[in-house]
């Protein structure tokens, strides 16, 4: 066999080094560190739907890398590439060199934001309509609206010739009651085992606001006092996940500012797992900010998704009883790669009387929400979920349980399209359901 001296002269070709120098660009030694070894080849959802080197994590890092050395402009092209990844960091829980790939994805696209600006009306809709779980509400108001006077069925019927407007109303929730005003009055239970503070999150707040409900009932079940500040904003991880990296920023500054003010806590909890996941990378996104840096540490140290404190102080007299219920679980991916949360939310599954849990096959794979992925990349999404509806439609089971609202909407949605009957629900509506003041075994 001749040698390939083209593969050759590539491999013995000097490393240029960093040559650009761009605002917000990852670290170029963090680049450096993929070995190319593929490990990230079989978990990346968007390489095993294309079998494309450029549509994965490792391919991203490349052409990250020839950027900052100079090989290549940070365009739209390159940008495109970099919001074909659903940012699920699937990559980063099997890395072998421990490289924060999502993390330098998300970056890219915040150096890419700098030198073009985000289309106006994504800024406009998670600066300002995603700002806050007060402006969250007035934007899903329309929507609650449209449900009550029928309008969204309809459109639905007469959407039927028109595809994509058709999935756009098929992916159209049906809002609950928002729950702000309600947990910024409660009362605290008397002679608490904690004080926890409730991030409650701009989309659980106006859409899945029974969801929050039940899961404060599960805090005061468990001997919290729940305390809600009035000033908190979004999280800032939509706007991160879009490039909005200074946006992200001012939302946690406002966000820490909101939770000091409540004086000492036990935790600070929220039931939303992308919430929560970027809660606690605070630190690394305000690292370089002086003043904010050491507030961020304290902050992200006390935050808790609820299902890892619910399992850390659950009581032992309080037993959730379901009999003949099946279900199975889906694992959000900023719980289960993000924050490494996977023992704790099936511990509190099977803490259900007379429920069966089936296992999910391949239960930790992206379902192609993502963010605001399964609108900006529908087909790719469409894919993805399409095999997820088939992996939970071979376990049998009659509720699927989740422990985030973007898979909630999307698995809604999913069921909705293979037309399975099956529930979707929040694991703190299951377990809140299944509790009654019965439920609590008798003294000793």
């Amino acid at each position: 066999m001749r040698p390939n001296f083209e593969i050759i002269e590539q491999i013995f070709q000097p490393i240029p080094g960093q040559q650009v120098q761009l605002v917000e660009a990852p670290e170029y030694d963090v680049l450096m560190a993929c070995v190319r070894c593929g490990r990230c080849l079989p978990v990346c959802p968007t390489y095993q739907e294309t079998l494309l080197e450029i549509q994965s994590p490792r391919g991203r890092l490349a052409l990250l890398r020839a950027v900052e050395e100079g090989r290549l402009p940070l365009d739209e092209t390159v940008e495109a590439h970099l919001y074909h990844c659903l940012d699920c960091r699937a990559c980063n829980t099997v890395c072998p060199a421990g490289v924060a790939i999502g993390e330098s994805i998300v970056a890219g696209r915040a150096a890419a934001a700098v030198q073009r600006p985000r289309p106006w009306w994504l800024r406009m809709l998670l600066e300002k309509a995603l700002g806050s779980p007060r402006a969250a509400e007035w934007a899903a108001a329309p929507l609650r609206w449209a449900w009550r006077l029928g309008l969204i069925p309809l459109l639905r019927y007469l959407m039927r010739g028109l595809p994509r407007l058709r999935d756009l109303l098929d992916l159209a929730p049906r809002p609950a009651r928002p729950v702000r005003r309600e947990l910024e009055h409660r009362a605290s239970p008397a002679e608490p085992r904690y004080r926890v503070g409730f991030f409650l999150g701009c989309v659980m707040n106006a859409v899945y606001g029974d969801v929050v409900r039940a899961s404060v009932h599960l805090l005061e079940q468990s001997g919290c006092a729940v305390m809600t500040p009035p000033d908190q904003v979004c999280c800032g991880a939509p706007q991160e996940d879009q490039g909005l990296r200074e946006t992200a920023r001012r939302f946690a500054r406002r966000n820490i500012a909101a939770f000091e003010a409540l004086g000492p806590l036990d935790a600070i909890v929220a039931d939303c797992a992308a919430c929560s996941g970027f809660l606690k990378e605070y630190p690394q996104l305000l690292a370089d900010d002086p003043e904010w840096a050491g507030r961020a540490r304290a902050f992200a140290d006390r935050v808790r998704d609820l299902t890892e404190w619910l399992d850390a102080i659950w009581p032992e007299d309080l037993i959730p009883i379901a009999e003949g219920l099946q279900l199975t679980y889906h694992e959000p991916c900023h719980l289960s790669h993000v924050q490494g949360i996977r023992r704790q939310p099936r511990a509190l599954l099977l803490r259900l009387r007379g429920a069966t849990l089936h296992e999910l096959p391949d239960a930790t794979r992206c379902c192609g929400s993502a963010g605001i992925y399964n609108l900006t990349h529908p087909e790719m999404s469409r894919r993805l979920l399409e095999r997820k509806m088939a992996d939970i439609a071979s376990t049998g089971a009659s509720v699927v349980v989740t422990a985030n609202p973007g898979c909630m909407l999307q698995l809604e949605w999913g069921a909705r399209r293979a037309r399975l009957p099956i529930r979707v629900r929040h694991l703190s509506e299951v377990l809140a359901e299944a509790l009654s003041t019965e439920n609590r075994k008798p003294p000793d």
